[in-house]
């Protein structure tokens, strides 16, 4: 078989792209960072890549949704401890007027500030997490309370108003953010509602601790009826508090989860600049080695090719 000079100079061009190709190839790798700059170029690791992608994306609404659900279950811890200091407070003002030296005028100032604490524990019940309501079970677009001094709300529920709200926090892991209210409010705003009757009647002291069942012990007093709401209260706000280091451990978790696929990512698509710089430089020799040789092999002029 001839071999032409033509067939010389084509294989030698053929081969310099081809070399000049990969010199750029890894030239992209060192300003990218990235081994690959399109599928093509790897599709296994092309397609690993965008796994791990969605993985992370996943992970960050995990985060997102935690955060979410960290404001709704401070805030309601926060209002259940309003709730309970409001109850104590209650709780002082019954012994007060229950006791037999608090004269009719006295009674009427208690009943007095009784009605404010009656409409504060309605504002808490009302409380909002931007515009929704959180003790308003999935009636998150409606207030427990109409207003300050009205009624429940009858467009709350009972199936809607006991309901959960649950977001995802991992995958096929979910949690409820909310409290469900309308009981336990309804059961405080009920026992407001006797008290400031019975002291808006002008009942005497020994009335109103018979009709609360008011006892002294050497532990203290008790009133049944409100140290039941108060332990409810401590109740609901003990799941909360429960709800809430799950939380703390959900974000430890996504955390880790965040650090390991991160690293998976980086050792999929990240350039090894040792190596890189390694195979550039050995590209570069053999380059240079191929344009010399063929400097000598392809004849520049006739007169080169005539001597």
């Amino acid at each position: 078989m001839r071999v032409t000079q033509s067939m010389l100079s084509s294989n030698m061009l053929r081969n310099l792209n081809t070399s000049y190709s990969k010199m750029s190839k890894y030239q992209n790798m060192l300003d990218s960072g990235s081994k690959i700059s399109r599928p093509s170029d790897d599709p296994v690791v092309a397609v690993k890549g965008m796994g791990y992608r969605i993985d992370l994306d996943k992970n960050q609404q995990y985060q997102r949704n935690l955060r979410e659900a960290n404001t709704w279950l401070d805030t309601t811890d926060e209002s259940l401890d309003q709730v309970g200091a409001a109850l104590k407070r209650v709780k002082e003002l019954i012994i007060q007027a229950a006791t037999d030296t608090t004269t009719t005028d006295d009674r009427q100032k208690i009943n007095a500030e009784m009605k404010q604490i009656k409409e504060q524990l309605r504002d808490i019940a009302n409380t909002k997490v931007g515009e929704n309501y959180i003790f308003s079970g999935t009636h998150t677009n409606q207030p427990l309370y109409t207003d300050s001094t009205g009624p429940q709300n009858p467009a709350i529920t009972p199936a809607g108003g006991q309901k959960t709200i649950d977001i995802n926090v991992f995958d096929g892991i979910s949690m409820n953010v909310n409290t469900p209210g309308a009981d336990l409010f309804n059961d405080i705003d009920g026992f407001m509602t006797n008290i400031n009757t019975l002291l808006q009647s002008g009942a005497p002291a020994a009335e109103i601790g018979d009709t609360l069942g008011l006892q002294t012990t050497s532990g203290g007093t008790t009133i049944p009826g409100l140290d039941g709401i108060y332990e409810s209260t401590l109740t609901v706000r003990a799941d909360v508090g429960a709800r809430q280091n799950r939380v703390e451990l959900m974000e430890n978790r996504l955390g880790i989860q965040e650090v390991n696929v991160t690293k998976q990512l980086s050792v999929n698509e990240d350039t090894d600049y040792a190596k890189t710089i390694t195979d550039m430089v050995t590209q570069d020799s053999i380059h240079q080695a191929a344009l010399s040789v063929g400097a000598k092999i392809i004849q520049q002029t006739l007169v080169d090719f005539i001597r």
